[in-house]
């Protein structure tokens, strides 16, 4: 390690603490030319795989992105923030442990659905419409059925069509959910 002072090439480790989440590693160190001390952050650098975009351009991995995605199918949900940062920390594993060097930004999108199925699931189909590209509500709909189907009602989650009927109320075809 050079010393950010002098720049020589010979320094000395004076303290090591670990962090508190054990990620990281805190040294002190000391430049044995100048005697100038510093700290450095010492981490476990994982490669994770490069994204291939829809339009066959790449880009690094950045779970930056898929936070925004989370925040988004999840704004004004009753989900915590500890619960978003795992979801996000679950994808990142996720992409990690794919084994694979580059990965289709689908495949993190279906990373993603996985997760805001087991939080939450208006932000699940929030998150399925954009994604899936949604054109009218019979997909709304259809994607709705389908997880009532695949899954229990997850606890405090209300079913999301029971007793709900659709019907005209104007020529226009506005509709209107009706209890």
């Amino acid at each position: 390690m050079h010393c950010p002072y002098c720049q020589h090439s010979e320094t000395r480790v004076i303290d090591s603490r670990v962090s508190d989440d054990g990620a990281t590693i805190r040294r002190r160190r000391e430049c044995e030319a100048c005697g100038e001390r510093f700290s450095t952050l010492e981490t476990v650098e994982l490669k994770l795989p490069a994204i291939i975009k829809n339009d066959g351009s790449r880009e690094a991995f950045d779970a930056r992105k898929v936070r925004v995605g989370f925040d988004r199918a999840l704004q004004k949900r009753p989900v915590s923030e500890e619960q978003i940062e795992a979801a996000v920390r679950a994808v990142v594993h996720a992409a990690r442990m794919s084994g694979e060097r580059e990965l289709p930004s689908r495949r993190i999108g279906e990373f993603v659905m996985e997760q805001l199925r087991k939080l939450d699931h208006v932000g699940y189909v929030r998150f399925a419409s954009v994604y899936r590209s949604f054109q009218d509500v019979a997909d709304f709909r259809e994607e709705i059925e389908k997880l009532e189907r695949e899954l229990p009602p997850a606890a405090g989650q209300l079913p999301l069509l029971q007793g709900a009927e659709v019907v005209p109320l104007e020529p226009h075809g506005e509709r209107q959910r009706k209890r």
